[in-house]
């Protein structure tokens, strides 16, 4: 299960009405890169994939590959706006390490350890 927040639900429908492009939804991806390997993707996208798993929450689809599926399983999304900025924070169960920007992350299979509960 995927989780969208109210505000992030909010924000994205304001990318999408302000989009000069027609929207069907918004990709979430997981890619390689940043400092823990693996980093979070957004884009509002004018047509779904084959391959692809929708999610509707309401006003917004989430499109997700096959690729990041399992690694977004848990996730939830949230939209921060405040005098330091604003931006997308992602709580991610999957994540075994994480950068301290939180904006990269590895899992378990990809090399993070796993957490120890105490």
């Amino acid at each position: 299960m995927i989780t969208l927040t109210e505000n992030t639900i909010t924000a994205v429908g304001r990318f999408i009405s302000s989009s000069e492009k027609p929207t069907a939804g918004l990709r979430i991806a997981v890619t390689d890169g940043g400092c823990s390997g693996l980093q979070y993707g957004l884009k509002l996208e004018e047509t779904q994939k084959e391959d692809d798993t929708v999610v509707d929450c309401g006003v917004v689809k989430l499109f997700i590959d096959a690729e990041s599926f399992p690694m977004l399983g848990g996730i939830s999304v949230d939209f921060l706006d405040g005098l330091d900025g604003s931006g997308f924070k992602f709580t991610n169960p999957n994540a075994t390490k994480s950068c301290a920007c939180g904006t990269s992350f590895s899992t378990e299979e990809n090399g993070g350890s796993a957490k120890t509960c105490s």
